[in-house]
């Protein structure tokens, strides 16, 4: 065991930086899990975030580029059991406007899954419901969507969206099923099919290779500003 009071501090500071630095929320948001009970392992997994930080990465940070096209897309994707303790699955989420990433999220899903189209339909309503509330709020400053794209990267869910007949392998998924497919029916979302190699939100969902962290990372626009300038 370790001090939790210094546990939760270092907690919190972590999170403070994940506002600018989504690239981080994976790592941050897998240390929070043990704040009840912190052990010496995940100590040393939250020393090592922030000597990351210090070390290689002061100078990273999001870019908003001038004068991109203005419109909102939505990125959704999870990983399966990721959980060694839980067995549950992390949902990623992120919007962009244009280039501009606004909105972004990764969280350990509620419950354990039965089916990896499960998990991606969690992962999806939440991507939806953030959507919808996006698309109200910028509806007060005089701008509307009509259709914003929902990019996901698993067939089944864009296929059983689609489907207008109740399918039997839903069952288990009823109500998050109803409500992406009502959406999608009304017009405010078109989930659309994508390549798991395009599909930005796996960033937020498990740890990666470098070659494609850099590379999600790049695609958000969280750059290294020394570079740039």
């Amino acid at each position: 065991m370790v001090d939790q009071k210094l546990y939760r501090s270092m907690i919190r500071s972590l999170l403070y930086v994940t506002a600018s630095r989504p690239n981080v929320m994976v790592s941050v948001c897998m240390c929070a899990r043990f704040q009840a009970s912190p052990k010496r392992k995940s100590f040393e997994g939250n020393k090592k975030n922030i000597e990351i930080l210090e070390a290689y990465t002061q100078n990273v940070g999001l870019w908003y580029p001038k004068g991109a096209k203005f419109e909102l897309i939505g990125y959704s994707d999870s990983d399966y059991v990721g959980c060694k303790v839980e067995r549950r699955s992390t949902s990623g989420t992120c919007q962009l406007l244009g280039r501009s990433l606004v909105s972004w999220s990764s969280k350990k899903q509620n419950s354990v899954a039965l089916s990896t189209a499960e998990v991606k339909y969690n992962a999806t309503g939440s991507c939806c419901a953030q959507i919808l509330w996006m698309k109200a709020t910028l509806k007060d400053f005089g701008i509307n969507f009509k259709q914003v794209p929902l990019q996901c990267d698993h067939e089944s869910v864009v296929k059983l969206t689609n489907n207008p007949v109740q399918h039997s392998r839903t069952k288990h998924i009823n109500v998050c099923h109803h409500f992406i497919r009502d959406h999608q029916q009304k017009g405010d979302i078109c989930i659309e099919s994508i390549g798991t190699d395009d599909q930005l939100a796996d960033i937020f969902t498990k740890p990666l290779d470098e070659k494609r962290f850099c590379k999600l990372r790049n695609e958000l626009n969280i750059l290294d500003f020394s570079n740039i300038c």
